[in-house]
């Protein structure tokens, strides 16, 4: 697992040190430099997949992320034009990658790398990896195929657009961490878990999934008992958008990395809970989970799992990030609270999941008639 990350001139941060655990949330207000972190681990693994790493630089443009110019990539402020990125693994292991800003190509290339070679064996290059963006595939009549993608490297894509295609060819396969299991499940197939979660989102929601392999395409229908199946598009958004989260949660194995950006999007505050519980109960088994979250029933799902003891408070890590004003310029500041084993948290900056609170202490207050 990745235990921490430093960064160095890299969008909207001159420096930044941030610590991982099994499962690190990352909170706060928009465009505080949530995703940018994200972007710096995407970044890596999309360079090393465009042969650009170790020896070339960076791919700015990909299907993981698309940074856009090599400009739009370094720190406003930088007083050097280089961007760096220091990973640091539980196991011991660490990289160093060092890149120049080429002001006259716009290109970002390799200054130096210091990282041994077994690091690109870890999940964060290998194929034990999810990265599911807050932009994914909604309802729609057919979903693509992808041998490749499914089939060798065991992906969902990152707009999810292989869920349909992966529940199809690993229907009959047994999820690899038994703890997850959902009680209503008849088996511990994946087909039959992924449908008992879903319940949680959508009760008595079934699952049909048909190949027309004619055309390359699945078809994705959802039946409710005796009803005939309704096509995707005939059904609410948050079904078809929860679908690679609890299909990526459910099929990892231990030692899997899973990137979840927004895995509230869309669904009622029940269901995002329970995804909440679903995430801690993965983290639990030996999965990483690094997600991107505004969802406070997220965040409760997660500390009602530490409280049951699904989960151990130290597998736990927040980061709540925050803009502040110094000198005139805005700079981001990183507060990381402490969940305890029962579930409480130490401390609450301000705009930290608190604006139910802020509501109720208005709504609590005597009205003049």
């Amino acid at each position: 697992m990745i235990d921490e990350i430093k960064i160095k001139n890299f969008k909207a941060f001159g420096e930044q040190n941030l610590h991982f655990s099994n499962l690190t949330i990352l909170s706060g207000v928009n465009s505080s430099g949530k995703s940018s972190v994200l972007q710096s681990l995407l970044l890596l693994r999309q360079s090393h997949q465009q042969g650009l790493l170790p020896d070339i630089g960076l791919a700015l443009k990909g299907n993981l992320v698309c940074i856009g110019t090599a400009q739009d990539a370094l720190f406003e402020s930088a007083k050097e034009d280089i961007i760096g990125f220091d990973i640091f693994w539980k196991d011991g292991k660490k990289g160093n990658w060092k890149f120049n800003y080429n002001r006259e190509s716009d290109v970002i290339e390799i200054a130096s790398s210091s990282t041994d070679p077994q690091i690109y064996k870890s999940s964060l290059f290998n194929d034990n990896f999810h990265y599911i963006q807050a932009e994914r595939l909604g309802p729609r009549p057919y979903f693509e195929m992808a041998d490749n993608e499914v089939r060798q490297h065991r992906q969902l894509g990152s707009r999810g657009e292989y869920t349909a295609h992966f529940l199809f060819v690993n229907v009959d396969a047994k999820i690899p961490n038994e703890k997850l299991r959902h009680f209503s499940a008849e088996s511990l197939t994946l087909q039959k878990q992924v449908q008992a979660w879903m319940g949680e989102v959508s009760p008595g929601t079934i699952i049909k999934i048909t190949p027309n392999l004619e055309m390359d395409l699945m078809s994705l229908q959802y039946s409710y008992g005796l009803s005939n199946p309704y096509r995707s598009t005939n059904v609410g958004f948050g079904v078809t958008y929860t679908l690679p989260i609890l299909v990526a949660l459910l099929a990892s194995e231990p030692g899997t990395l899973i990137i979840l950006e927004n895995p509230e999007a869309h669904l009622h505050p029940k269901g995002q809970a329970k995804i909440g519980e679903l995430m801690a109960l993965a983290a639990s088994c030996g999965v990483q989970i690094i997600v991107e979250t505004h969802s406070d029933h997220i965040l409760n799902g997660i500390r009602v799992a530490v409280h049951d003891g699904k989960l151990n408070p130290n597998d736990v890590q927040l980061h709540y990030f925050q803009r502040q004003k110094k000198e005139g310029f805005a700079v981001i500041e990183v507060i990381s609270p402490k969940i305890d084993r029962r579930g409480r948290i130490d401390k609450w900056p301000e705009g930290f999941f608190d604006e139910w609170d802020k509501s109720l202490e208005i709504l609590l207050e005597p009205v003049e008639e």
